[in-house]
């Protein structure tokens, strides 16, 4: 885990500056002015030698007397401020650049302690490198930067005193998140998917229940049963609990965690199948959320539910046309196999909320989701759906999510598509109309959802997984989106 701190000074190792744009002219933007005058002077020529740009993501290293390096990390226009957001980014690309370095020493302009968190998560989470499957190139591939110091004047702010250690938690947690929607299926199959998420939550005092498929089939558990019954690697509901004395507000996260997608007899294209070692991504992030929310010991009530299904053809795949019994009692005809997730997640969702009435109520519950491709052709690569029975639930999370740093949009659930689940022979279909296929989704999902419980569905499709360029913090693959939000969601529940 790479550490964080905040400093009063700057050490002589590498130094990051702030580089923006004013015109055609480019300024450099540092904290508490780490440079004399004489030595702004000196750099602003040699970057304009360079021809160095300051739009985000754009980088420039100079030697320097002083430093060892001294690094640039564009911010764009200038301004007085700038958000917290693009801080946040900038860090992240700088953090990413210097992979392989053991130290350095972060000089980001900031005025408020949200700047200065938004510098360090950043930075901490563009420290991230995946090469545990690495053989004989790992010595080619560079370690993520070792350590973080955060240059700033408000090292005695009471608040910041939290901002490292709060930072180290989300990069730990979302590299974890990383990690899982990173790992093969090879290695990644639901039974270790729950073994795997048992030994980190044994040591914060969660409380852990894994049901086997025994267990699942002989309980009622059909929409998880139906998905996993075709693979040789029997599905599991992996249940955390997070129970703080005097909680404030009790919540359950609910994530869909398909180990693998082939579509089952359903079956994908090849091409781009192998990105479906992502569809667990909902699942990892609400487990890296608990997790994340019991090491800052938020005094919120959590449970995470993880359905875990591997989604396989073979002669004991659920097929076409097949009837299946939810959780719960609900009906489904199976039009399509591929149309997978819902299934999980509605067993879970029902689940979820009899344990949530068992225990005095829930505030709200969210589901977490690679739900559907119409998600990504709506909204594109980096902008995640909200759908919700309750706008005012909804207008906590939007918030929650704009302070985390984390695009997601609010999507309509329109009564008129509800009609297109109907089915002739069962209680509903498991796929509707094709067109508005994202709010489908939602409208089957809303199905086993108490009216009166709050409720979101964040479809995390196409923000989960990155199968383009690294950019800001966020590297090629599992990105961990929708931890950070669900995390600054309890922080302002619990404020």
């Amino acid at each position: 885990m790479t550490s964080v701190k905040l400093t009063a000074s700057a050490a002589h190792d590498i130094l990051v500056l702030g580089l923006c744009s004013s015109g055609k002219e480019i300024a450099i933007e540092n904290s508490d002015s780490v440079l004399t005058p004489a030595q702004v002077k000196e750099l602003i020529v040699s970057l304009k030698a360079m021809k160095a740009s300051a739009q985000v993501d754009s980088i420039t290293k100079l030697p320097h007397s002083a430093f060892g390096l001294v690094l640039f990390t564009g911010l764009g226009e200038k301004s007085k401020s700038f958000p917290h957001e693009t801080l946040r980014r900038a860090a992240g690309a700088a953090a990413r650049a210097l992979a392989g370095e053991r130290s350095a020493t972060f000089a980001l302009p900031h005025s408020s302690t949200l700047e200065l968190s938004a510098i360090a998560e950043g930075a901490a989470l563009g420290a991230y490198t995946f090469n545990e499957f690495r053989g004989s190139s790992k010595a080619d591939h560079q370690p993520s930067l070792g350590s973080i110091s955060v240059l700033t004047r408000l090292t005695k702010d009471a608040s910041a005193k939290a901002i490292a250690r709060r930072a180290e938690v989300i990069a730990d947690r979302t590299a974890l998140v990383r990690d899982l929607i990173n790992t093969p299926p090879s290695h990644l199959t639901p039974e270790s998917f729950a073994t795997r998420m048992k030994k980190v939550a044994s040591p914060l005092g969660l409380k852990v229940e894994i049901l086997n498929e025994t267990q699942l089939r002989d309980r009622g558990y059909g929409g998880i049963t139906g998905v996993g019954q075709g693979s040789a690697n029997p599905p599991r509901l992996l249940h955390l609990t997070y129970a703080p004395a005097k909680a404030k507000h009790r919540y359950a996260f609910v994530g869909k965690g398909i180990t693998f997608d082939t579509g089952g007899l359903a079956l994908k294209p090849a091409a781009g199948m192998e990105a479906m070692k992502s569809d667990m991504s909902g699942a990892a992030a609400v487990v890296g959320a608990i997790f994340a929310i019991a090491d800052l010991k938020l005094p919120i009530a959590i449970d995470a539910w993880a359905p875990l299904a591997e989604n396989m053809p073979s002669d004991s795949a659920t097929r076409p046309s097949d009837i299946i019994t939810m959780y719960g009692g609900k009906t489904i005809e199976v039009l399509n196999p591929d149309a997978e997730g819902r299934l999980v997640l509605g067993d879970a969702l029902v689940r979820a909320q009899e344990v949530g009435k068992k225990a005095g109520g829930l505030d709200g519950i969210i589901d977490v989701a690679t739900l559907t491709g119409a998600q990504v052709v709506a909204l594109g690569t980096r902008t995640s759906a909200v759908m919700t029975n309750n706008e005012e639930f909804s207008g906590h999370f939007l918030i929650a999510a704009k302070r985390a740093g984390e695009q997601f949009w609010p999507m309509p659930l329109p009564e008129e598509l509800r009609a297109s689940l109907d089915s002739p022979v069962a209680d509903m279909a498991n796929i509707g109309e094709r067109m508005g296929g994202m709010l489908v989704a939602g409208l089957f999902l809303r199905e086993f959802v108490d009216p009166a419980t709050p409720w979101l569905h964040l479809d995390i499709a196409g923000p989960a997984f990155n199968e383009k360029e690294a950019h800001g913090y966020t590297p090629v693959g599992g990105t961990g989106v929708a931890l950070r939000s669900l995390v600054v969601l309890a922080e302002l529940a619990s404020s």
